[in-house]
């Protein structure tokens, strides 16, 4: 694998109907709709330019007010991915970033310093970096909304091949086990690649969109950080975040 600088643009995919919690991503928290405060955490990370791919008017209009750039995609996208590579193509058709981030947009209290780890699988040569924190719970262990990654990371190393990915606590045996974080950079190649192609066997039974890009023979590296950061993906973890954000 050859190390290489990078040029990096950061994405926000954010879609207005949301499974579990619809509207999340204008849900106000402490004055402000959620995507807002996801667009100032990825602009206080200082990485390159930001922008909000979305497929609705209203979400446009608060990334707007928020002083952001949104770019509408088609509504019928069928995942994050091609929602930003799509914005990706529309913002920067000439080429100049090499390196994109999906950070999604129900993270509001995200720390900044995520956006900078999750460049350091590419800055070593991989085809796609994301994260992991180590599990500590055993809630956190057996839940199957915590994806695990089965990753050996060397004494002292920062960054490791991720093998495999599972709603299961894997791998068996003794050691540590791996909280799987859903931000992602990806080379550009890489991510042209990626959403061209079809569903994949072990994606579509562990209902895991990354098992794709293994499956290829794309070569996902996993950075670790201390702690997984919070998600909403309720209307708990919304209220959560409300008093979380209001402190």
């Amino acid at each position: 694998m050859k190390a290489t600088a990078l040029n990096p643009i950061v994405l926000i995919p954010a879609r207005f109907g949301s499974t579990r919690l619809p509207g999340k991503v204008l849900a106000d928290i402490a004055g402000r709709p959620m995507i807002a405060h996801v667009l100032e955490r990825a602009r206080e990370a200082g990485l390159g330019p930001v922008a909000v791919a979305c497929c609705e008017a209203e979400v446009a209009a608060a990334v707007a007010a928020a002083g952001g750039m949104a770019v509408m995609t088609a509504p019928d996208l069928p995942s994050g991915s091609d929602r930003i590579y799509a914005a990706l193509q529309s913002l920067d058709p000439a080429g100049k970033h090499d390196a994109v981030i999906n950070l999604q947009g129900d993270l509001p209290s995200i720390d900044p310093s995520c956006l900078a780890a999750v460049l350091k699988p590419l800055a070593q040569g991989y085809d796609i970096g994301t994260l992991v924190a180590p599990i500590t719970t055993e809630a956190e262990r057996s839940a199957p909304s915590v994806v695990k990654c089965v990753c050996g990371f060397a004494d002292g190393a920062e960054t490791a091949a991720a093998l495999y990915f599972s709603r299961n606590p894997v791998p068996s045996g003794d050691g540590p086990l791996w909280h799987h974080i859903g931000i992602y950079a990806y080379r550009r190649a890489a991510l042209e690649r990626f959403v061209s192609l079809p569903p994949s066997p072990l994606e579509l039974r562990e209902k895991l969109e990354q098992l794709r890009a293994l499956e290829a023979g794309m070569r996902i590296g996993a950075a670790r950080i201390a702690e997984a950061p919070f998600g909403v993906d309720t209307p708990e973890d919304l209220e959560r975040a409300r008093e979380a954000l209001n402190r």
